[in-house]
């Protein structure tokens, strides 16, 4: 087979009405792109007219309006061209299953043949060889390798734009190690688009120029790997007067004295063996703040552990320090450290890449690893954009520990989560999350190095975070995984891999039967459809809400007996097969000299599942035989879905006392650090909530130095009904029109914030379904497809946009500058009464005779609020619309306690008309 010069390549790409060309929606633009000797060599595009108007949102993505084709061509026309450019060219798309349906439906109503040549897409090949990419879409990738792209969605830009990208790609596998790219070929042969072609093609243009092995990679074991370096312990630099230093590393530095003190105040608490509570507002420069003082004692020689909560701040955290140490010289070392499972494990990968598994989701995840491990020095999941059906396959490949000696392991010298711990032990500053951290406190053999000192940053979530820690869990479609896993489908389980280890070595020990697997499978149904039953006469329905949570308050009731039952029986046979696996697996490893790596990898994956078995084993324990009476129960579940969504969950009600002791104890300082800890100036929610007792502590509070006053407008429409008085359905009317009448006047930009995801739903729905704001880009959480810094990213790109969230967006969201104009709280963020753990409180509050909503609703709320309300101003320039969906704001006694919250300002109760008057004279 010749090489890529040989080949005609048409790339291709379109702009249409709609998504169906089957539906009636028709092209309005087309070019073409051919590419030979992987050079371009002729451009083609021309306006086609689709004989029907162009949808708003189509114009709003694309720019193509009505009168840019009105004078365009129709499509046969220009079909003889595009048949010619076409013929015995490999076909390119971005997408190729959206591209070439299109295509071929304009062909054969122009009356030529359906093109049936071989297809390379560029999604797919971007998604093998940019693993790392945190998006696909065409923009995001030509943005990320600096490819020209002046007019995305239009298709001339676009289809040049794709050339570009499989030229780049091309590249980059001509310059990947050959044993590397022929594992890519043998995986493509199961891709939707004919990429197998495109690597052979690749392998035979390498093999005619064969180069050596670049120094930053080996090949081990069949696998191409980066070697993994380990740094000499830098040396520390001398002390550095702070102010200087932030003025050199702040381009456009201004004093913050609120900054400075907040590194004095963390200082004076490590040098004094104190803990420290400090909330700081946007624009105090929390991230410095935090840092510097973890550096300063750094050149001391103290070892620093940082802690954040999401894995996505913990690498942002990661960046800054990076930042600063390169100012300084690199006068100390930093490393992220996670959980095991978040590293891959380098022999279950091996054994699964002799596997021939079909399944899409796998193969494109086999194809991302093996490019990945070429150019990954962490081997860290969270580095990969894995597809949501991929992550069933990661978790087959993903470190659990060692069943048989590491020593047995020919990775373990390779290993990436030992190297992560080794980088841990000899790094001055580590940085983890709280799920880690908590997770870490109790364990018998901790992962953590010793350290210092501790910081905590985003604390107001530590509470929570330690509480899901250490809590209990258990739900039917786990651990129907973790039986498939043993079980397999077409004979791919482990204990037909056992089976055959046994069988081969000629080893005499237990074995599954069929009839242990189907009574494990029905007692894991029946206990699950006894719960469900009891879950549904019991749970107290909400109108319009499919999921519900009830709280097990007392299970003396008859109808328990038959659930706890049940799980006994299932208890009973989940330790009868575990037994069978604990004594095949202990035999196996009396041979273990003779084991293949093949075996190994089972005996591995098998030793993975028995860690997993052994906490189901103990987590039925918990929640059914012997429950705690300190922790508080509920189930939570789809009413649509049952037993499939079924959960049951156990957590502590009360951890102050297991979190001092954790956190804030006498051996180590540690500071925590917030842009919302206080409520109405106070700290004692938080304090009480960490076991902290406020004579002992250094707490500070420093303000936002953003002229809110100035520059934020809070209002409140009078002419909305009290959300107490109308049903949820007449409520969402109300909110909807409303909403659609400020989108005008804010021309979108606008985030719209709800405290539950079914009034977001049935918001967003009636407002698609009345048409009322019909030339917006409307983007939903959970609607609409992507993570939250997807869905943010695609509303920044988007001039006319709402965005609509829930949960997660009130914090964390970052939207600066003009991108958003206008923040909507639909309604005061107080959490549902019948939420169990709030439930529970207030039940607890009531038997020590204190006021339960004002020290556990109310706080949780205004707190909220507070993170809500914060991401409207980002940076001191910004301006908005602060607007309130809830007259308790004003009308309310506790309304105040939200108002004192937030930096003082005006409260402004008007018309929607005189509100919609004022935004627009504002903005």
């Amino acid at each position: 087979m010749k090489g890529m010069k040989s080949k005609k390549i048409a790339v291709v790409d379109i702009e249409t009405t709609g998504n169906s060309y089957k539906r009636g929606d028709r092209m309005i633009q087309i070019a073409v792109v051919l590419i030979e000797n992987m050079k371009i060599t002729e451009t083609y595009s021309s306006f086609v007219n689709p004989k029907q108007p162009i949808p708003a949102f189509i114009t709003e993505l694309t720019g193509i309006s009505d009168s840019d084709i009105e004078h365009a061509p129709d499509f046969i026309k220009i079909a003889p061209r595009i048949h010619e450019m076409l013929y015995g060219a490999v076909f390119v798309a971005h997408n190729v299953q959206f591209d070439l349906p299109f295509l071929n439906g304009e062909l054969t109503a122009a009356g030529y043949a359906e093109f049936l040549n071989d297809t390379w897409d560029t999604v797919e090949l971007s998604r093998a060889l940019m693993p790392e990419a945190a998006s696909f879409k065409l923009g995001d990738l030509t943005d990320n390798l600096s490819l020209a792209h002046d007019r995305p969605h239009q298709a001339d830009s676009d289809a040049l734009a794709t050339a570009e990208l499989l030229i780049s790609l091309h590249k980059k596998v001509l310059s990947m190690p050959l044993i590397t790219v022929e594992q890519l070929a043998e995986q493509a042969a199961f891709l939707k688009s004919d990429l197998d072609l495109f690597f052979k093609q690749c392998i035979n243009e390498k093999k005619e120029n064969i180069t050596d092995l670049p120094d930053e990679l080996e090949v081990f074991r069949g696998i191409a790997v980066k070697r993994k370096l380990f740094t000499k312990t830098p040396e520390r630099n001398t002390e550095f007067d702070i102010e200087p230093f932030i003025r050199q590393l702040v381009p456009g530095y201004q004093k913050r004295k609120a900054q400075l003190d907040m590194i004095t105040d963390i200082l004076d608490a490590f040098n004094g063996g104190q803990h420290a509570v400090i909330e700081a507002g946007t624009g105090v420069g929390k991230t410095l703040g935090f840092l510097i003082p973890a550096i300063i004692q750094v050149n001391k020689g103290k070892k620093i552990m940082m802690s954040t909560q999401t894995l996505q701040q913990q690498d942002q955290l990661m960046l800054t320090a990076e930042k600063i140490n390169q100012h300084l010289g690199y006068s100390f070392s930093t490393t992220v450290l996670k959980g095991r499972a978040n590293y891959i494990h380098m022999l279950k990968f091996e054994q699964s890449l002799k596997e021939r598994d079909r399944q899409y989701d796998t193969v494109l995840a086999k194809m991302q690893l093996l490019t990945w491990l070429t150019e990954t020095e962490t081997g860290d999941i969270d580095e990969l954009n894995l597809s949501g059906g991929s992550l069933l396959y990661w978790n087959r490949i993903r470190h659990s520990g060692w069943y048989l000696d590491k020593q047995q392991d020919p990775w373990a010298e390779r290993d990436f989560y030992s190297y992560s711990l080794m980088k841990a032990e000899q790094a001055d500053i580590v940085i983890t999350n709280h799920s880690m951290l908590a997770a870490d406190k109790f364990k018998n053999t901790p992962s953590f190095p010793a350290y210092d000192f501790l910081l905590i940053d985003e604390a107001h979530h530590l509470e929570d975070t330690c509480r899901n820690q250490w809590g209990t869990k258990l739900d039917y479609m786990n651990i129907k995984f973790a039986i498939t896993r043993l079980t397999g489908a077409q004979e791919d389980g482990l204990a037909e891999k056992l089976e055959q280890i046994l069988n081969k070595h000629a080893i005499n020990s237990s074995r599954f039967t069929p009839d242990h697997f189907e009574q494990l499978n029905l007692e894991t149904d029946t206990s699950f459809n006894q719960l469900g039953q009891y879950f549904k006469l019991h749970v107290i329905r909400q109108r319009g809400l499919q999921k519900q949570k009830l709280l097990l308050e007392e299970t003396g009731k008859e109808d328990w007996k038959y659930v706890t039952y049940s799980f006994e029986r299932l208890l009973s046979e989940l330790k009868k097969c575990l037994k069978i696996l604990v004594t095949q697996l202990d035999d196996i490893g009396k041979k273990k000299s003779s084991l293949s790596a093949n075996d190994k990898a089972s005996v591995e994956e098998a030793g993975a599942l028995i860690q997993e078995w052994e906490q189901l084993i103990e987590i039925i324990r918990m929640l059914f035989i012997r429950r705690q009476h300190q922790q508080i129960t509920w189930i939570e579940g789809d009413l649509r879905s049952v037993p499939g969504s079924l959960t049951i969950v156990a957590n502590e009600l009360v951890l102050g006392e297991k979190i001092q002791e954790a956190f804030f104890n006498d051996d180590i300082p540690a500071a925590a650090v917030s842009a919302t800890l206080a409520v109405n100036g106070s700290f004692d929610h938080f304090l009480k909530s960490s076991g902290l007792e406020e004579k002992k502590v250094i707490l500070k509070a420093y303000e936002s130095p953003f002229d809110y006053q100035n520059h934020v407008r809070l209002m409140v429409p009078s002419d909305l009904p009290d959300i107490k008085s109308v049903s949820p359905e007449e409520y969402v009317e109300w909110i909807t029109g409303h909403l659609a009448v400020i989108a005008e006047a804010t021309q979108g930009r606008m985030l719209v914030l709800f405290t539950s995801h079914e009034m977001l739903r049935n918001t967003y729905e009636l407002i698609k379904e009345s048409q009322q704001m019909e030339d917006f880009v409307l983007i939903a959480q959970g609607i609409s497809a992507g993570s939250r810094t997807k869905l943010s990213k695609n509303f920044r790109k988007f001039d006319k946009a709402v965005l609509f969230g829930t949960s997660s967006f009130w914090e964390g969201l970052d939207i600066p500058g003009e991108d958003l104009s206008c923040l909507v709280m639909v309604r005061l963020p107080f959490s549902p009464p019948d939420e169990p753990l709030i439930k529970a409180q207030w039940e607890r509050a009531r038997a020590e005779k204190r006021n339960p909503f004002q020290e556990v609703s109310l706080p949780k709320a205004v707190l909220r609020f507070r993170q809500g309300f914060g991401r409207l101003i980002r940076h001191e320039n910004d301006r908005g619309i602060f607007m309130v969906f809830d007259k308790r704001l004003i009308s309310a006694s506790y309304g105040k306690a939200f108002t004192d919250s937030i930096p003082k300002m005006t409260v402004e109760e008007k018309s929607l008309d005189e509100c919609i008057f004022d935004i627009e004279q504002w903005l």
